[in-house]
């Protein structure tokens, strides 16, 4: 058993660095990450120069690190989704499972590798977004760009959890679905319009509101979103991590059903 873990992970590990997306990939989520975090720091400093306060902009750390959390984090999403529709799209699935008759263990596998990866370049890129933006907005715009406090390591530490969670997320999504197109714009959609859309509904709307996925992730990044959730902080990463393994493990049964 455990040969044929180190097998299916040297198979998706080699899948991952024979092709040219993961690296590109890497690249914009670097260039969201610290370009974000470099135009808030130098707006914050600038900001100080206007006599009107209200004009006046201080980043707190959640904001400093969006630029990973918001955008970064949707195209580690598309990376991951595009690992299995890739394969389904050139028919490279059937030799995929052929050579791994365990579509558990594949999928499973595929997560756990590039889930780790992107923990380990969002986390380390969270960090440098913070400190970058607090650098360029120096002592007196970056007054609350301060590790003080469990939200505001939270908006750090968060986020090597959150990206893992995405990436199983978006397998999962990506193997349901099957076809790059329609699962790259559910991805997308889903937390920058979608959610966002039953704010418009009322009192009905903000009911449902505390049990959005996203909602919860970013409850739990320490974001402000004017929603009243039923459970702290940690309750919401638990909600969005019980949500992540219905939507994988449901993907688990469809693939062993379905014909590849």
């Amino acid at each position: 058993m455990a040969g044929t873990v180190l097998d299916t992970l040297r198979a998706e590990r080699i899948k991952l660095t024979s092709v040219q997306s993961p690296l590109w990939c890497t690249v914009v989520i670097v260039a969201l990450g610290l370009g974000l975090a470099a135009v808030l720091g130098s707006v914050a400093r600038s900001s100080l120069t206007a006599e009107d306060e209200l004009v006046q902009f201080y980043p707190t750390v959640d904001v400093a690190v969006s630029g990973v959390t918001g955008f970064g984090v949707l195209v580690l999403m598309i990376l991951a989704a595009l690992s299995v529709t890739s394969e389904y799209r050139f028919g490279v699935i059937r030799t995929t499972f052929q050579a791994t008759p365990n579509r558990t263990l594949l999928l499973t596998v595929k997560a756990a590798l590039i889930g780790v990866l992107g923990a380990i370049l969002t986390g380390v890129l969270g960090l440098a977004s913070f400190l970058l933006a607090k650098m360029l907005a120096g002592p007196d715009a970056g007054r609350d760009l301060v590790l003080s406090g469990e939200p505001a390591w939270r908006a750090i530490y968060g986020i090597p959890l959150y990206a893992f969670l995405c990436v199983v997320l978006a397998i999962g999504v990506g193997t349901l679905l099957r076809q790059s197109a329609g699962t790259i714009a559910l991805l997308l959609l889903w937390p920058l319009l979608i959610e966002s859309l039953f704010g418009l509904f009322g009192s009905v709307g903000r009911e449902i509101q505390p049990f959005l996925p996203f909602a919860n992730a970013n409850n739990f990044l320490s974001m402000e979103q004017g929603i009243e959730f039923h459970w702290g902080a940690w309750g919401s990463l638990v909600y969005f991590a019980v949500f992540t393994a219905v939507v994988f493990a449901v993907s688990l049964v469809v693939v062993n059903k379905r014909d590849a």
